[in-house]
């Protein structure tokens, strides 16, 4: 009996010791422990203070002060009234004729300022919607089909990305001049439908939202390539495209140089050569004409945007998380 008691406890006493008193770590635990700490950093688990938060917000707010500022002080001097824009204060209002502005906009030269807005909207539309129809068909081509080379067209793209469009000013006006087409809006739609930007966000969307199962999925099924493109590719990308078609028809209306060598004839120019060809004649001209169509040329992109904006927020953070 008491054989058995003794035995009973030493078993109880080795359970409480293995209980309470943990084995000993090795070398090994012990250099991967202290790997685990040094790789935290030191405010790993810790929430932003007031400071970083109030710094932040205060630069955030300069930056939209310094960008809204020009368009604030254009929004004021438009609607003053005709003659004043350049008196009193240029930060707030101080009288309303918007409506008699813009009506002597409209009949300045025949009023050939609807004339710039309709020529930089066909411009814009056109060229915007072939860029991104012609960005699309390539981004997808390069990331969802293997071929020779794939590599090295990517790469190529990925530099022209990095050159300047202004640079190609010169030899596209001696091509066009070659080829007959000055005061022409083919010199004008041809440039602006190639974005190698374009093709760089498509190509980068069409990798991370188009997953290969559906496209295999839809070859099974005995779609053509083209469908599926249409039907599947489309839809996934539409975010990105929409993307693509904001930043092609801003930078197409905000071109000016190419447009002011090709375009001679003042019925086929854009808004934006325009209006500095009324800043440059100012007797023939009133300056405050130029201030009042500089803040109706900006309408359409405000709209654009504004109409747009859920999907290009959708497209600027798509592939952001995995």
């Amino acid at each position: 009996m008491s054989a058995i008691d003794t035995t009973g406890l030493g078993r109880r006493a080795e359970a409480a010791g293995s209980t309470a008193v943990p084995a000993p770590k090795g070398p090994r635990h012990r250099a991967r422990d202290g790997a685990r700490s040094r790789r935290l950093p030191p405010s790993a688990g810790r929430e932003t203070t007031f400071t970083s938060r109030a710094t932040v917000t205060a630069l955030l707010g300069l930056s939209a002060c310094y960008f809204l500022f020009p368009l604030w002080w254009l929004l004021v001097s438009a609607t003053k009234p005709f003659g004043e824009q350049f008196s009193g204060s240029g930060l707030w209002f101080d009288g309303f004729g918007l409506f008699d502005n813009v009506a002597r906009l409209g009949r300045q030269d025949g009023g050939i300022f609807w004339r710039w807005m309709l020529n930089s909207l066909l411009y814009c539309g056109t060229g915007a919607l072939l860029g991104t129809l012609f960005s699309a068909l390539a981004g997808y081509a390069l990331a969802k089909f293997d071929f020779r080379g794939r590599g090295a067209v990517f790469g190529l793209v990925l530099a022209a990305v990095l050159v300047p469009k202004v640079l190609f000013t010169l030899p596209l006006y001696l091509m066009f001049s070659g080829a007959g087409l000055i005061d022409n809006p083919l010199a004008v739609l041809l440039p602006s439908v190639v974005s190698p930007f374009g093709v760089y966000l498509a190509r980068v969307f069409a990798a991370q939202s188009v997953p290969d199962e559906v496209l295999e999925a839809g070859r099974l099924d005995g779609a053509s390539e083209l469908r599926i493109f249409r039907s599947v590719g489309v839809r996934m990308m539409l975010p990105a495209l929409v993307t693509i078609f904001l930043f092609q028809f801003v930078e197409i209306w905000n071109n000016y140089l190419l447009p002011a060598m090709v375009l001679g004839d003042d019925r086929l120019q854009p808004v934006t050569v325009g209006l500095v060809g009324w800043n440059a004649s100012h007797v023939a001209v009133p300056p405050p004409l130029v201030v009042i169509g500089s803040l109706v040329s900006v309408v359409p992109l405000l709209i654009a945007f504004l109409a747009l904006q859920r999907f290009w927020r959708a497209g600027m953070t798509a592939g952001a998380v995995k």
